[in-house]
């Protein structure tokens, strides 16, 4: 019985390993920094507020890649729910998605 849990737990971890080892962006720096223009309209106004001031907009620059990644397929389907975040992210195929991540988590903060 023993050996039956261990082997499990074997299965369970090589599971987690194998998933997370392949959940790496790929993305493409230099097309993300091309496709980040939009973004500044909001995200990078000083004060880390856009044009509603009520409405505090975070701050993306330096944010860590799988975040970033997972942030935007939440906005691509509904489950994270904000009208422009959620047109943003429903015009991005997944690569433009990689390429913003990879971009955004490569620059420093300001």
């Amino acid at each position: 019985m023993i050996r039956l849990q261990l082997f499990g737990l074997a299965a369970i971890t090589a599971a987690v390993l194998f998933c997370s080892s392949s959940a790496h962006a790929t993305g493409d720096k230099k097309n993300g920094r091309t496709l980040v223009y939009t973004c500044n309209g909001c995200h990078g106004v000083p004060g880390t507020n856009n044009a509603y001031p009520q409405y505090p907009v975070p701050k993306i620059a330096g944010q860590n890649e799988q975040y970033l990644i997972s942030a935007l397929h939440e906005y691509k389907s509904g489950d994270r729910t904000h009208p422009t975040m959620m047109a943003q992210a429903q015009s991005l195929s997944d690569q433009e998605i990689q390429d913003i991540a990879a971009y955004l988590s490569s620059i420093a903060a300001k």
